[in-house]
């Protein structure tokens, strides 16, 4: 085709033409949408679109700069939906696809397949626009799961993609099997985040595919599956690898800017050593292009006052005395050179001291840390020995349970005797009434009335005892089995608090060992960049020991020619005694203009000097800046770990107070149960005569 339209009125036009050539007239509800649809975007939604119109807008879309296409409920034929996702193959720009409701079934998922493999826009972002924009495709309300051959080769399609970000299957009858089919997909796909699979047909097996495929998947950070019979547990196992994939997704973001804000700021250093680095530089080339200059001009000089030293040999023995005071001045310059070089040793004194300091403190904190950990295993230790203590405990409410069942059967022994003597009791009553029978036969009847009465009135008062010991004997079983369950409510509870005891324990020490871990890896790194800077400064002190030794060489090499100049001055002014005195004139003042810049130079270089001790200084405070951050360091982390400490000894605390609430419930319900039964009357009154 020609050049892209570049407005909706170019396509319109287009979309016209192309159906005139085809033989077919352009539908007016498609013509209307695009005269009325906004720039980029094309939504045809609800429009009825014959085969003339789908061929038309499938060349138009090759070269088409939209970004977005709507093509839902639009009943798209097979033929249809082929040519209109073959014109997208080629296109570049592209980015959202909307085909909603358009009953794609077999040829439908294979043109799907082909737009994902060869679809640019898809393939890769285009410039001027975030990565993270939206590559979006919605195959809502179609049937692309009941052919299975023709959706495998779509999922195939979708595990070589390597830009799509949502991807919506709902209501596409897809089964188990096609389950199966994007569950490859995904173990291969690195670029979808999100995926939509709600009120399909996948159930337990398709359900189990795709959770088995998450764990090799961690882009995908949102997985939704209401509505395919899928198992809770199934469902729990998936919403928790997308939390964990989000969570990663977002350590990684995170990672990603602290990189680049430390390469920003590794940069900037760079930059700024380099800086310095051309500027100390350009110093010293300055200083040494002035050197030459100097040696040059006073090469010169020098040749000049020798011509006038040949000249005038008689006269240098006059000037002996003059050249030992210049010799004098010579050892007062060579005793403040001196002074010099033992502040630059002591300066290095101090920066080795510093080091050795550093290095101390350095194995201090590493033994303060074994020590930390030492400490925390005797803690663990006490701990486990405090589980001991909570189980002997449970011990001991086991075998006063055990003491309290032997005293119910001691009871019910006591039950037994007391049934045996009232047997007895009323074999001893029917004897006495034989005896009173032969005593009084007189009054028999009324003794006779009186002994059943008195048998009827034992009887009962029997059995009354009877039902009350059986009722008692019911209660204190039912008490028994009540304190056996709750000795064993108990010991679960124990049970349950010592190991979560024993986890807040392990991760206690798991997170001190993380930390002291991070904070050894920080102290190091200090110690590498403290290292790095001392050397940078020990370099610094070597070049200025080496330009100290050169201007010394200068001051030598200058006094000689003061020296010699005033050798010279003192011949001029003898000379001026002569007839030429205005030529001597001349060359005197000249030679004092000469020694006036020598002594302006040498007041340049003393500043220098006094610059580079400047610097030396400022390293210094430099250092003790680094060495006080140091110290705040190590004591935030002696004030988390009284933190952690203190958290432990208030979870000992709690493990305590839950230990003597145990022991003091335990001792109540002994003392209930031993009360109940001493209390309680176990005999049975005697029956009156």
């Amino acid at each position: 085709m020609g050049e892209a339209p570049q407005d909706m009125e170019d396509f319109q036009r287009a979309y016209s033409r192309l159906c005139k050539d085809s033989g077919a007239e352009p539908q007016d509800s498609v013509l209307q949408q695009l005269h009325e649809l906004p720039r980029g975007r094309l939504d045809l939604a609800a429009q009825s679109l014959t085969v003339d119109t789908c061929r038309a807008l499938g060349k138009l879309l090759q070269s088409a700069l939209l970004r977005e296409l709507v093509l839902s409920d639009c009943m798209l034929s097979e033929e249809g939906a082929t040519l209109l996702l073959q014109g997208l193959c080629a296109n570049s720009v592209v980015r959202s696809l909307d085909l909603k409701g358009n009953n794609l079934r077999a040829l439908g998922a294979e043109a799907l397949g082909r737009l994902l493999r060869q679809n640019k826009s898809i393939q890769r972002c285009p410039s001027g626009h975030a990565p993270d924009s939206a590559h979006s495709l919605t195959l809502e309300w179609n049937n692309l799961g009941m052919w299975e051959d023709a959706f495998a080769t779509f999922c195939g399609a979708l595990a070589a993609n390597s830009a799509l970000r949502q991807l919506d299957l709902r209501n596409n009858q897809i089964t188990h099997k096609g389950a199966e089919e994007l569950a490859l997909a995904l173990k291969m796909n690195s670029s979808l985040k999100e995926l939509d699979l709600r009120w399909n047909n996948l159930g337990l097996l398709g359900g189990r595919a795709l959770a088995s495929c998450l764990p090799s998947n961690r882009t995908l950070w949102r997985l939704e599956l209401a509505g395919n019979s899928i198992p809770g547990d199934i469902l729990r196992a998936v919403e928790q690898a997308m939390s964990h994939n989000q969570d990663q997704q977002a350590s990684l973001r995170e990672n990603q800017a602290r990189t680049q804000v430390l390469s920003k700021e590794v940069r900037t250093l760079q930059e700024e050593k380099s800086r310095q680095f051309l500027d100390l530089m350009e110093t010293i080339n300055k200083q040494r292009e002035e050197i030459a200059r100097s040696g040059r001009a006073t090469a010169v000089q020098v040749a000049q006052l020798q011509e006038a030293l040949n000249e005038r040999h008689s006269i240098i023995k006059a000037l002996k005395a003059k050249l030992q005071m210049a010799e004098a001045a010579l050892v007062l310059s060579e005793q403040k050179a001196q002074d010099l070089g033992e502040l630059l040793t002591s300066s290095e004194q101090k920066q080795q001291s510093l080091a050795q300091r550093q290095a101390r403190e350095q194995r201090l904190e590493q033994q303060e840390a074994a020590e930390r950990e030492a400490k925390l295993l005797r803690d663990l230790s006490a701990a486990n020995e405090k589980n001991l203590l909570l189980r002997n405990q449970v011990d001991e409410l086991e075998r006063k349970s055990k003491s309290l069942q032997e005293q119910l059967f001691m009871a019910r022994q006591e039950l037994t005797t007391v049934s045996t003597e009232l047997k007895m009791r009323a074999v001893q009553a029917e004897e006495r009434l034989e005896l009173e029978k032969k005593r009084s036969r007189q009054n028999l009847e009324d003794s006779e009335q009186l002994r059943s009465k008195e048998v009827e009135h034992m009887t009962r008062h029997l059995e009354d005892s009877e039902r009350a010991m059986q009722e008692r004997l019911q209660r204190l079983e039912a008490m028994r089995l009540s304190l056996e369950e709750e000795l064993s409510r108990a010991k679960a509870v124990v049970l349950s608090e010592r190991s979560q005891a024993e986890e807040e324990l392990i991760k206690a020490k798991n997170q001190v060992r993380l930390e002291e871990q991070q904070h050894r890896a920080h102290l190091e790194e200090r110690l590498r960049l403290l290292t790095q800077a001392r050397d940078e400064a020990q370099g610094t002190c070597l070049q200025q020991k080496q330009v100290v030794s050169e201007a010394q060489a200068r001051a030598g090499q200058l006094s000689l020619q003061v020296e010699g100049l005033r050798r010279r001055l003192e011949e001029l002014q003898q000379q001026e005694l002569s007839n030429k005195d205005q030529e001597k004139v001349a060359e005197v003042a000249r030679v004092r203009v000469e020694l006036q810049e020598q002594n302006g130079r040498l007041q340049a270089e003393l500043t220098a000097q006094e610059a580079l001790k400047e610097k030396a200084a400022a390293l210094e405070r430099q250092l003790k800046v680094i060495m006080s951050d140091h110290r705040e360091a190590l004591l935030d982390r002696e004030s988390e770990n009284a933190s952690l400490r203190e958290k432990l000894r208030l979870k000992e605390a709690e493990m305590a107070r839950i230990r003597d609430e145990e022991a003091q419930r335990a001792s109540f319900l002994q003392n209930a149960v031993l009360t109940y039964v001493q209390g309680s009357p176990l005999r049975a009154p005697s029956p009156q005569k």
